[in-house]
């Protein structure tokens, strides 16, 4: 695989997390409102934000996804990530995923980067469907869907199993001709 893809918007740029980020990571990951709908404990620990960032880019080297660190021009710090796993190249369709530190919510930050993140699936990677699972308590997130396209497909009922317990999700289905229109 290539060199991992920069993307920038406006206000963002959107560049590969490295073991620099940890901290910045850790810093939101260890609060309870970001991990609220995540199917991630809250950290407790440094390491455990390290570890995360070696997942993910280990997902982007086995080339089964991307994950974006969110970045403030001009400055360097992390302020949440976005991106694009259980890709299935030869169904042209991937999940996508994302949170945000608390101090930039209801900012737009997150529409703002879900639309060039939505562009390079369909447009670079030639992906025809993307999805995403959310918690049916999670209004916001379903706010977000609904703004940047997204459609409500269904309700799943015992869909995942996360912190201990079956937890039902809601998943959502933005199609590339829907895209294509949004766009016009």
């Amino acid at each position: 695989m290539q060199l991992f893809p920069q993307l920038e918007t406006e206000r963002f740029i959107l560049r590969k997390l490295t073991s620099a980020d940890a901290g910045d990571l850790f810093h939101y990951f260890s609060n309870d409102e970001v991990t609220k709908y995540y199917d991630l404990n809250s950290f407790v620990e440094l390491r455990q934000a390290e570890d995360l960032i070696q997942s993910w880019n280990s997902r982007y080297l086995e080339n089964k996804g991307f994950r974006w660190a969110i970045t403030v021009k001009p400055d360097n710090k992390v302020i949440g990530t976005c991106g694009y796993h259980n890709w299935a190249k030869e169904h042209y369709k991937a999940e996508i995923g994302y949170e945000l530190n608390p101090s930039y919510w209801r900012q737009g930050v997150m529409t703002e980067v879900l639309q060039e993140i939505l562009r390079f699936g369909f447009e670079d990677l030639g992906l025809n469907r993307i999805v995403a699972f959310i918690d049916p308590d999670n209004i916001r997130s379903r706010y977000l869907l609904e703004k940047t396209g997204f459609h409500e497909e269904g309700y799943l009922k015992q869909c995942f199993y996360e912190k201990d317990q079956f937890v039902d999700a809601v998943i959502f289905s933005l199609l590339k001709s829907q895209y294509l229109i949004n766009r016009e």
